[in-house]
């Protein structure tokens, strides 16, 4: 795997969250998990798990803003 596709990953933990906030970053954390290890360790995987982790910190601020 490549190094920056490894770093990347960290941010996708959840454990750390309580619950409700859990259910919404999991789903992202699994993506992003299949992703690293089925695309090639190349600069374009490490822009797409980029997105994903704009994509899932959004959600979670919104959970939180709707609250």
């Amino acid at each position: 795997m490549h190094p920056s596709v490894k770093h990347i990953l960290q941010f996708f933990a959840y454990e750390h969250l309580p619950e409700r906030l859990q259910a919404v970053s999991a789903p992202f954390c699994l993506l992003a998990r299949n992703m690293a290890e089925s695309l090639p360790g190349n600069p374009e995987t490490t822009v797409a798990l980029r997105k994903l982790l704009e994509a899932k910190d959004a959600a979670v601020r919104a959970l939180v803003a709707g609250e």
